[in-house]
């Protein structure tokens, strides 16, 4: 299956404009066998609203800083200029290397003590140190999609340690929330 992005050929930033309907993290994970690596690349912004000339959701990929200094969250309505990304099998989003993110306006808070959580999502660090656990990939999509503590995450999987660059490119989806949380549902981990 190629899941090579069908805009990679165009090299310049398309601007883009909506509103943001998650901000999770933006990971990624290499599995060989007992061993596993994480790469905190920043965050992911489900956008639904236009891209170049298309009207759609998109996912698009920003970095730790763009983050602190604008503190995202759902309901923002944003604006910006991204690239497609080179590789849509190593990356959660459609579109990154992002600049002149701007929030358009922002709507009052919408939180609540139930989950999904809507608020500002924390540091990368904060990720890090909660640990994560499999979500159910259904869950993820119809209940988990929106709250900052999901992830879907593309895994490079090293499937012959005899040969390292036999590999696949599943993707699978996490949760670093709070064990309590009545919408979690445990998932499987993808077979080599």
């Amino acid at each position: 299956m190629n899941r090579q992005n069908p805009m990679k050929a165009k090299t310049e930033k398309l601007s883009w404009r909506g509103t943001l309907t998650s901000v999770q993290p933006r990971l990624r994970l290499l599995r060989s066998f007992d061993e596993r690596s994480h790469s905190y690349l920043g965050y992911m912004l489900r956008v639904h609203g236009t891209i170049g000339d298309e009207e759609r959701e998109f996912l698009i990929g920003i970095g730790k800083a763009g983050q602190a200094k604008h503190q995202f969250r759902f309901g923002d309505i944003v604006s910006g200029q991204s690239l497609p990304v080179e590789d849509a099998q190593k990356e959660p989003v459609e579109f990154y290397k992002t600049s002149k993110l701007e929030i358009v306006e922002r709507p009052t808070a919408i939180e609540s003590n139930h989950p999904p959580s809507h608020r500002v999502p924390p540091d990368l660090e904060t990720y890090r140190e909660r640990g994560h656990r499999r979500l159910d990939a259904r869950t993820h999509g119809s209940k988990c999609q929106s709250c900052i503590w999901g992830c879907r995450m593309p895994i490079e999987m090293i499937i012959d340690q005899w040969n390292p660059d036999k590999k696949r490119y599943p993707f699978e989806t996490f949760c670093y929330g709070s064990k309590s949380c009545t919408l979690y549902k445990a998932g499987m981990e993808c077979p080599p």
